[in-house]
């Protein structure tokens, strides 16, 4: 049986250009944008329900000092300034379960650059071989800036470690990039509410 050259050739042809096609926007978002972009598109296409703006008003009486709210089942950060001219969405890290999870409101009781760290007594219980203490730089779990909240052990914070980001990898805490903690850090004060749906 003779093959029909032409129509083979054709057909590799189609195939080829097809999957080149195909394969370009991925080459060309991956050549074209930085690591923290490629992140955040790889966190949206996991989760896609999160990154849609929201409005305050069904969760907030007021946006005096500044409103946060995390919603933790869509992996979410949403941020509005006190006057309702800044709103800002962000992809964030969430706790591993539910026994970790703190919902309700709360405030920004302090902000620090540069944060320390030491587990808590039931982290070490969990994982033992932690450090007892991590001083501020590249292996700190907190980043580079933290947002320690009304309840004790609980804060929004950055992480060095990109790949928590859109998942439920914390014990407690919401980590945001560390972009994106410094942004929120300098739109947010002492005083800002904060609700965790």
């Amino acid at each position: 049986m003779k093959r029909d050259t032409p129509k083979l050739l054709s057909r590799r042809n189609f195939l080829a250009t097809t999957a080149a096609a195909i394969g370009a926007p991925a080459l060309a978002q991956s050549v074209n944008t930085t690591q923290m972009e490629q992140d955040v598109t790889g966190a949206v296409r996991r989760n896609i329900s999160s990154f849609r703006s929201m409005s305050w008003q069904p969760y907030f009486k007021t946006l005096r000092n500044g409103a946060v709210l995390v919603d933790i089942d869509s992996r979410a950060l949403h941020f509005w300034s006190a006057d309702g001219g800044t709103y800002k969405l962000y992809p964030s890290s969430v706790p591993l379960s539910e026994d970790l999870t703190r919902r309700g409101r709360t405030t920004v009781t302090r902000k620090v650059v540069g944060p320390s760290w030491s587990p808590t007594a039931n982290m070490l219980k969990r994982n033992p071989d932690w450090p007892r203490f991590v001083p501020p730089g590249p292996d700190n779990p907190l980043g580079t800036h933290a947002l320690y909240l009304g309840w004790k052990y609980y804060r929004i914070h950055g992480t060095h470690d990109t790949r928590k980001i859109g998942r439920k990898s914390s014990n407690g805490c919401i980590g945001l990039y560390n972009e994106h903690i410094a942004e929120l850090f300098s739109l947010t004060k002492v005083g800002t509410q904060v609700l965790l749906i």
